[in-house]
């Protein structure tokens, strides 16, 4: 399965961006009409609760080698992951940022480097 252009639809922009502004204006939205306002009402333990799960899935449609359900598991776990991230006040620009700076370094010596 080839990757999918991640700007190929909407207008422009990166398609995370997007889903986090939607997730964002979404938290001020009544729980009983807005999956996301209810689960960021529910707090942390319900979000990571899902983001659990949805671990859990990707890992066994992985075990499974089933490649378009790992590739829906992902966007599940992905989805709830910027959902915490909302819930955090960080977006997906954060996370970049982050990679950004571990670019370059070995993963080994990234790790080594936390333990000090």
């Amino acid at each position: 399965m080839a990757p999918a252009d991640a700007g190929a639809s909407g207008s422009g922009g990166d398609i995370l961006d997007r889903l986090a502004a939607t997730i964002a204006a979404r938290r001020g939205a009544d729980p009983a009409s807005s999956y996301v306002a209810a689960l960021l009402a529910k707090g942390d333990d319900a979000i990571l609760k899902k983001i659990g799960e949805e671990a859990t899935e990707t890992v066994m449609a992985a075990k499974d080698g089933d490649k378009l359900r790992i590739t829906a598991e992902v966007a599940d776990l992905w989805f709830h992951c910027l959902v915490l991230l909302a819930r955090h006040g960080l977006s997906p620009a954060d996370i970049r940022a982050e990679l950004a700076r571990r670019e370059g370094t070995s993963g080994i010596a990234e790790k080594a480097a936390r333990k000090v």
